[in-house]
């Protein structure tokens, strides 16, 4: 029997391939661009089956699943192919979660309307022209890795964003919400008919306003048990009022003065290396869980104890300034460092480097281990002090 993957995130395609073996089926990943895998790949082997196909062609990735033998599951972990992930699997009449319930979940201002109907978020969706309640966010409804989105603190700000926004490329459409002011993080969590399990809170580290670049992040925070059983069941009224019912989700939120906010919800397991931090912590392959799910069966990652492995941190790595990445210095130094760092790129030499206010920009991300969270990011943070992306000017 075959697991495809229809597209997937950077990184977890050997975790992805190792699950899916245990579990007695090959892997096939359906992909428009391999080299954004090229890491993984290489690293891989015949365990993956790579498919070369338009991924935005619906009916060209439909053609290329029924000419596989025996499909029993479809994989779609990231935000982007989320919706056609949910129709091809029902077309095909495979386990997966209902379109209609993942169009909400990929639509931000249709879960903020819904968080706040349930009393679980201060705020509906504003109207980007007229919202007044500042500081706000405008923002892509449909967007990802920190695109498309502007702070607004002034009538000024917004007026300006919303001229900027008039000529940018959304996935959705412009929308307003409030600015949740406070630390950032993330709820690590897989639920499965309803029934969520907390695996972990992720912390993160933000450049300074008005960007606000994804720097740094460690996992597991370490919470007092009672703030950690209350997140628990917050998050759990969250994904329930969202409409969330079987999967993993990476759901960012603001911890402000008067609680929990949700910034949104991923229906996925978390990107850069949230997967790996996850393995690593609860001392399992949690991608075991993904398969599980993509076949229809209960994973047993929502049952046990968590804990029982090492945190870890994360840090990306930016260019200083626009340009070719020719390469990194200070790569051979992370053996003498503590932490036993690794190196983990998402770039290769020679490509341009243009958005330096987003996640497009990042060139690689250097994870090192530690007793906790934060000693982990110390050691990450490290690590990372030593190396430097070098670029050229683009001709």
């Amino acid at each position: 029997m075959t697991v495809v993957l229809l597209e997937a995130l950077t990184f977890g395609l050997g975790r992805l391939a190792d699950a899916a073996r245990d579990a007695g089926h090959d892997l096939v990943l359906l992909t428009g661009d391999r080299t954004i895998y090229r890491h993984e790949l290489s690293r891989c082997g015949d365990r993956v089956r790579v498919v070369d196909v338009d991924t935005t062609d619906v009916a060209e990735c439909e053609k290329a699943l029924r000419d596989l033998p025996d499909v029993a599951g479809l994989i779609s972990s990231t935000d982007t192919w989320a919706v056609p992930g949910a129709d091809l699997a029902q077309r095909l009449g495979l386990p997966g979660p209902a379109p209609a319930a993942v169009r909400v979940l990929r639509d931000k201002a249709a879960v903020r309307a819904r968080l706040h109907a349930h009393g679980l978020s201060r705020s509906g969706p504003l109207d980007p022209a007229a919202a007044e309640d500042f500081p706000l966010v405008l923002k892509d409804s449909a967007g990802t890795s920190s695109r498309a989105v502007w702070l607004c603190r002034t009538p000024a700000e917004r007026d300006a964003a919303l001229r900027e926004a008039a000529v940018t490329p959304l996935k959705g459409r412009l929308i307003a919400e409030p600015y949740f002011e406070g630390p950032l993080y993330s709820t690590e969590t897989v639920t499965w008919r309803g029934e969520t399990r907390l695996l972990g809170v992720l912390s993160r580290v933000l450049s300074p306003e008005p960007v606000r670049r994804e720097e740094a992040s460690a996992f597991p925070v370490a919470l007092p048990d009672a703030d950690l059983a209350e997140l628990g069941e917050w998050i759990g009224h969250v994904l329930k009022a969202a409409g969330h019912e079987s999967g993993f989700a990476h759901t960012e939120f603001v911890f402000t003065t008067t609680g929990p906010e949700v910034v949104e919800i991923n229906a996925r397991i978390g990107g850069a290396l949230v997967g790996e931090a996850l393995c690593r912590a609860l001392g399992t392959n949690v991608y075991d869980a993904m398969v599980r799910i993509a076949l229809g069966e209960r994973p047993d990652l929502l049952d046990g104890e968590p804990g029982g492995g090492t945190a870890t941190g994360f840090v990306a790595l930016y260019p200083r300034a626009a340009g070719v990445l020719e390469g990194w210095t200070g790569l051979d130094r992370l053996a003498d460092l503590p932490g036993n760092p690794e190196w983990y790129p998402t770039a290769s030499p020679g490509d341009v480097l243009e958005h330096l206010t987003d996640q497009r920009s990042c060139t690689g991300i250097v994870v090192a281990e530690g007793p906790t969270a934060e000693l982990a990011l110390h050691r990450a943070q490290a690590a990372a002090g030593g190396i430097t992306p070098v670029v050229r000017a683009h001709d």
